[in-house]
């Protein structure tokens, strides 16, 4: 499925502007996106009740085929790779909660739009909920030129879940 998206401005931060994306699937339909969440913003997690506590909808278990994940400094990274699997959860923001929450994300995870600098890179994925079906969601993935260091000497976090690295 081919998603099509709308940007509109809603902050600035390192010269960059940072922009709210609508994801518009081929039906014409503007709709937010879930985001899938695999690291510190899954529940228990610190970055949970920082930044998703009142702002949710439903938080559900699914896993992203196609990635894998990596150790990084007190967070993981998810690394783009074949045949490989990363758990985590599909989070639904309330409506009204949805551009601050994005906003908010993006400054978590550094993700500035065209950002050479970028640690990490949002982007639509396919995501398999644990009740069944596929929604397609927000993922941020190790940029390229971190994906590439990962690649080569990085830490995988074992069966692509990073609550059972405890």
């Amino acid at each position: 499925m081919s998603i099509a998206s709308s940007w509109r401005c809603v902050g600035s931060r390192r010269g960059y502007r940072i922009v709210s994306v609508i994801a518009e699937d081929p039906r014409g339909d503007a709709r937010p996106l879930p985001f899938f969440v695999y690291g510190t913003l899954r529940p228990g997690e610190p970055n949970h009740d920082l930044y998703l506590r009142g702002r949710t909808l439903a938080e559900e278990p699914g896993q992203l085929a196609g990635a894998v994940l990596y150790a990084g400094p007190g967070y993981p990274y998810a690394v783009e790779e074949p045949g490989e699997t990363v758990r985590g959860d599909v989070v639904t923001a309330r409506p009204e909660a949805y551009e601050h929450l994005l906003a908010a994300l993006d400054r978590l995870e550094e993700y500035v739009p065209g950002d050479p600098r970028n640690l990490y890179e949002r982007t639509a994925r396919d995501v398999v909920r644990a009740a069944g079906g596929t929604v397609r969601a927000w993922v941020y993935l190790a940029a390229p030129g971190v994906a590439a260091r990962l690649r080569d000497g990085g830490t995988r976090i074992a069966g692509g879940d990073w609550l059972s690295r405890r």
